[in-house]
Order: structure tokens, then C-alpha cells, then sequence
């Protein structure tokens, strides 16, 4: 995706978007389902008088709409102004409870009809024990739609098709009202309006509804073109764009192609665009995030909002629902503008995750990502400290992970069995892996959200993010005042502890006037002295930012803000980094981004981790470290001394 499209999404225009979406009439028509969560403590179990059996006790029970009433739900909290909504529900207490549920959202609801032959409510009842999800019930496998109930719901849909802006059509189960006859003449009705916006949203028939918009997966995307995937394996990004065309092409309407994670493809008159998926930090739970991608999507469209902006809003929008978790969650005008209209994205994820693609710079160690090429004259250029120059904080995920890990299980530390500690275990590490290069302050924010989901410590004991940034800090400043001290006396000098040639480099953009800027997630007093122990401090000239005790002012946020005020552009900025934080941001910002994949413990030589997390983050290039220090002066147009 080009930066003049994330240019144009800016925070007013989502602001906007917001606002139009009040006037926006929408009809939902589709498998009208419920999602129910019985959330079971079998600390009160006992044994059944008739059966011997172990009794399995329900401590929660919650009842949400799904399928076509997800999306209705979806579209409900963004904003939207009028909704009607067109299904089938059952003479059943799950029938009684989605009209209920609809009744709250104050929608118009002629469109819901009642089958009284036949016909039991769709609903997925799913019982959990502590956090796994166990086998599900299912209601509604054997419905049977009269056709006359089909052609009922569509002449209900005909009668208002001129008051909505956008029908979407959703289709969740085979038995459900998507039947032959209903599909015939649904699309019959698509064909005689092609000026309304029908969007399709179709698990079984996607082919079936030619004329409508589609959104669709990957897999059932390439699926429709002969290219079959198992169930779980990635669908190649070639394959997918090789489907948006073809479907493209055959319906004559824009295609979106949802990847989950990866984010979704759109192919219009306009060709093909690909919007990146968003980088997120918390434990995720992807049910419901396709309800809420079309969601987006069609408020969007009927806003006015060409395909490739409809499907970065809706991606948003997924983005909030997917981090709610045990519950089909929706996003509000609220957390949209929170999330921002530029959000982190995660970028070229093929290429971070396979190798065998690395593009080599002649003569170097260099890796080319993107086409872009450095400034022809540098005049501002941001550096990371930690990693990128410095090494005195080599090992500090080693301290943060056991530290996070006994935070979370507390009084269960000894005890914990293999299971729970494990997973512990594997969410901080994602969790680190994610977060690296953010503030302190930040990441024990998160622990304290760690802490809390796994509930092993009682409410009153759980420490606030400054509580865990100290316990995190004593441990860590311990590790760097003793390397410190062996550098004062001579046991080790600046070499040891900076990475190969970094002080060179330092010297030589200070010689031809490049103003350099060190930003650092650590605290700021900490940065100052460090810096100043190794010997570099004054080439930064007093430009040495880092975290002030206050998580709402990022350093490095703040850096290229400030740097961007007083230049007034980004062509002369460069930003060296061995963090996603730094990366980001300056890749927002249209300046060159050289990620330092560097591995901390030698000095020097590639980390292939760093390096898919910097390719993620948006760097243009990636270096191992600055040992080729001769080639890199000339590919950013610095002459040497010699």
C-alpha cells in the first residue's frame, strides 16, 4: 500500500467517516445465528443422583448475536443510522432471545420472520472449562426453508431496497436460508439493480450472487479457482491475487480477499492494492472477525468510500474486535478513533518470514526490501540505543521474560503444573517478541494485563506498570552498573560493548553535518548516562531523548514529530534501528529506514529474528551491523574521511 494512501486516511478523515455514517440506512440479510458462551467451574461439580455422572456447573452464561446478526451487531455499534435486518428465526427460547437482543439494538424489524415448520434458531453454544473452549452444540443443522418463506423475506426486501444504501447478504450454514430457490432468485433481483450496492459475504455459495460485491478468505478465494489449500496451511499471496483477478473479472464488481492476520487484498477498476495487516500486542481471538470486517467494509461503501478505503477501515475494525476475548465483540466510533487511521501495520510478511526472497546489495551484507532508495543528501538522522549502538543491555529480554513469567503465576509459581506454565511462558515470549523496541512503561502495562488474564494473583497483589517497571529495572541496571564499572576500569573498553564500527559511523555523519538524534524507549536519565560512559554523547549535540515515566509520551514518537516541524519534510531523514517502534514510525513518516538486525552477544553478524520483525516494521533496508562501514558511507552518499 502506497504512503499517499496512508496519507490520505488521515485521523480527520476517519473522524468524518465516523460522522456520515449516522445518515446510513443498511439492510442485513442472511442466517440470523446466536453465539452462546457457557462458562463452567467445575470446583462446585458433583455427581448426578440419576446418572452417576459428574455434573458439569455453569458459572456464566452469555448470549450474543451471530452470523448475519454479528454483522447487524457490528454495523449497530460503529454508528450506523438505520438497520433493518431480513432472516428466519424458530418458535424456540433462542428465537425469543434474538429477537430480544434485537429489540435492544432498536433496528426495524419487519424482516425478521418467524417459521414455525421446521425451523429451530441457529445457534452455536459453546462451553468453556477455565480458558479452552470445549465441544460445541449446535442448533438448527436440519432446517428446511419453505420456499414461500423465501419469497416472503424477498418481497420484504424489494419493499425497501430503495430506502437502503447497501444490502449486505451473509451466508453462514448450509441449512440455513440460503436455498436454491432463494439463491435463484436473490440473484435475479442483484441483476435488475445494479446501481445498489449488494455486498456478499458467502461461506458455501460465494459464486452463487454474480453482480454483488464479495468478500471473501483466502482459501475459499482460491478455492473458487481450483487452487485447493488444507485447512490450516497459508495461502500463497501469488494464488491470492491470481484469485482476485479471476473473480474480479467474472463479476465485475470489487472483490475483497480477506488473509486474517496478513490483511485483506482488494482487486477494483482500479487494479489490485494490498492493505497490510495490523500488528497486535494482545492475546487475540479471531472469532467474529470477518462479521466485523464486512461490518466496516459496508458502512464504508455507503459512505461513499472507494474499495481500498472501505477495506482499511474494516480492517480496523477487525482489529479491536479480534482483542476481545470469549465474547463476539464489536468495535465502537470510540475505539476506532483510539486504534487511529494509522495504525501499525505489519508489513511484507512473506518476504520477513521466507529468506530464500532476500534481495542482496552488490558487494555487501545489505539486504534491499523495498525500491525505495536513501536521501542524495542526509541532513537529519534518528538512531535507537539500545542494540542498534549500544550493547549494555545485552540480555535484557533474559531478565524481563523470568521476570514477567513469576509476575503472572505469583503464589502458583512452584506449583503451577506443565500446562500452565507453558503457557505462560509462550505469551511472554510473544508478547516480548511483539513489543520490543516500546517503552518500559509499556511493556509492564501489558504485563499488568498478563497478570490479570491468568488470574493466579489475587486483585489486591497485582502491582501497577510502574511497580513492575522497578522490580524489571533493579534486575536489569544491576547487569549494566556492572559492565559499566569493568569499563572504567580498563578491564573491557567501548568496543566491547557497542556494536561494530557504530562509534565510526556516529563520527562520520557528525563530520559533514548530519544532526543526529538517539532515541530510546529506556528512561531518559539512564540513556544520558550510558551514552556518556561509552564515549559518544557529545556527537548527539544534547539531541538524547528516552521514556520520561509517562507511557502517553513515546520518545521516539515525539523525536519524529519534532525533527519533522523543523525540516517541514522527511527526504533528508534516515532512521537506524534495531526496534519496530523507531522502523514504524519514521516509515509512517516517509523516511529511509534501516533496520539493524543485529546480534547483541558477538556485535556483530545477522539475528534472522530482528530481522522479520524490522521487514514487519516497514524497513527499506536491512544491515547486520556497520562493519562494512565503507560501503554503507557510499550508499548514503557520506564521504569517507579518506
Amino acid at each position: 500500500m502506497s504512503n499517499n494512501l496512508f496519507e490520505s486516511f488521515t485521523q480527520e478523515y476517519l473522524r468524518s467517516l465516523l460522522l456520515k455514517f449516522k445518515e446510513i440506512r443498511i439492510g442485513v440479510l442472511g442466517d440470523f445465528c446466536l453465539d452462546v458462551y457457557w462458562l463452567t467451574d467445575l470446583s462446585a461439580s458433583e455427581p448426578s443422583l440419576e446418572t452417576g455422572l459428574p455434573t458439569r456447573p455453569v458459572a456464566e452464561q452469555r448470549y450474543e448475536l451471530g452470523g448475519a446478526g454479528n454483522v447487524l451487531n457490528n454495523i449497530a455499534a460503529i454508528g450506523c443510522g438505520g438497520l433493518e435486518p431480513f432472516g428466519v428465526i424458530g418458535p424456540d427460547p433462542l428465537g425469543r432471545e434474538m429477537s430480544r437482543l434485537l429489540a435492544d439494538l432498536n433496528v426495524r424489524s419487519d424482516g425478521l420472520l418467524l417459521e414455525n415448520n421446521n425451523w429451530a434458531t441457529m445457534a452455536y453454544v459453546k462451553p468453556y472449562e477455565r480458558d479452552e473452549e470445549t465441544s460445541r452444540l449446535d442448533f438448527g443443522n436440519f432446517n428446511r426453508l419453505p420456499e414461500a418463506t423465501a419469497d416472503r423475506l424477498l418481497s420484504l426486501l424489494k419493499e425497501r431496497l430503495d430506502y437502503l444504501d447497501v444490502v449486505v447478504i451473509n451466508q453462514q450454514v448450509r441449512q440455513g436460508i440460503h436455498t436454491g430457490a432463494m439463491r435463484s432468485k436473490l440473484a435475479g433481483l442483484i441483476q435488475k439493480h445494479p446501481e445498489k450496492i449488494f455486498i456478499v459475504d458467502s461461506r458455501h455459495f460465494a459464486d452463487a450472487y454474480p453482480g454483488a460485491y464479495l468478500k471473501i478468505g483466502d482459501h475459499e478465494a482460491t478455492r473458487q479457482i481450483g487452487i485447493e489449500y488444507p485447512a490450516n496451511a497459508l495461502v500463497l499471496k501469488e494464488d491470492v491475487y491470481k484469485a482476485a483477478k479471476i473473480l474480479y473479472e467474472k463479476a465485475g464488481r470489487p472483490v475483497f480477499i480477506s488473509r486474517g492476520a496478513r490483511g485483506v487484498v482488494v482487486h477494483d477498476k482500479n487494479g489490485l492494492h494490498d492493505v497490510p495487516g495490523i500488528l497486535l500486542l494482545e492475546r487475540v481471538d479471531p472469532v467474529g472477525a470477518g462479521d466485523s470486517m464486512l461490518a466496516g467494509l459496508a458502512l464504508a461503501l455507503a459512505a461513499g468510500a472507494a474499495p481500498v478505503t472501505a477495506a482499511i477501515f474494516g480492517n480496523i475494525v477487525a482489529s479491536i474486535t479480534v482483542q476481545k476475548i470469549k465474547q463476539t465483540g464489536t468495535a465502537a466510533a470510540p475505539e476506532i478513533l483510539a486504534v487511529g487511521a494509522q495504525p501499525d501495520y505489519v508489513y511484507r510478511p512473506e518476504l520477513a518470514e521466507d529468506p530464500r526472497q532476500i534481495r542482496i546489495v552488490e558487494n555487501t551484507e545489505f539486504e534491499q526490501v523495498s525500491d525505495r532508495k536513501p536521501p542524495v543528501k542526509i541532513t537529519h538522522a534518528i538512531f535507537d540505543h539500545d542494540g542498534t549502538i549500544s550493547t549494555l543491555r545485552e540480555g535484557w529480554e533474559r531478565i524481563m521474560g523470568p521476570m514477567m513469567i513469576r509476575a503472572i503465576l505469583g503464589p502458583r509459581y512452584e506449583s503451577a503444573d506443565d500446562s500452565l506454565y507453558h503457557r505462560v511462558v509462550d505469551r511472554v515470549s510473544d508478547f516480548i517478541d511483539k513489543s520490543t523496541g516500546i517503552q518500559t512503561l509499556l511493556q509492564m502495562r501489558g504485563l499488568v494485563k498478563m497478570v490479570r488474564e491468568f488470574g493466579c494473583v489475587r486483585m489486591e497483589d497485582i502491582l501497577d506498570e510502574h511497580g513492575y517497571k522497578k522490580i524489571y529495572n533493579d534486575a536489569l541496571l544491576q547487569v549494566v552498573r556492572q559492565r559499566i564499572a569493568k569499563l572504567k576500569r580498563n578491564d573491557l573498553d567501548v568496543e566491547d560493548y557497542t556494536l561494530k564500527n557504530a562509534v565510526r559511523l556516529l563520527e562520520a555523519l557528525h563530520r559533514v553535518g548530519v544532526r543526529l538524534y538517539l532515541a530510546s524507549g529506556t528512561d531518559e536519565q539512564d540513556v544520558f548516562a550510558e551514552a556518556n560512559a561509552l564515549g559518544y554523547a557529545g556527537f548527539f549535540e544534547g539531541h538524547i531523548y528516552g521514556a520520561v515515566g509517562d507511557a502517553t509520551k513515546e520518545a521516539k514518537r515525539i523525536v519524529l514529530d519534532r525533527i519533522l516541524r523543523e525540516i517541514g519534510k522527511a527526504e533528508g531523514l534516515v532512521t537506524f534501528g534495531d526496534g519496530p517502534v523507531e522502523i514504524r514510525e519514521t516509515h509512517k513518516r516517509g523516511g529511509f529506514t534501516i533496520g539493524v538486525a543485529s546480534d547483541e552477544l558477538r556485535r556483530f553478524g545477522l539475528n534472522s529474528a530482528k530481522r522479520s520483525r524490522l521487514i514487519h516494521a516497514g524497513a527499506d533496508m536491512i544491515i547486520p551491523d556497520f562493519s562494512q562501514l565503507e560501503s554503507l558511507l557510499r550508499l548514503l552518499n557520506i564521504k569517507s574521511r579518506g
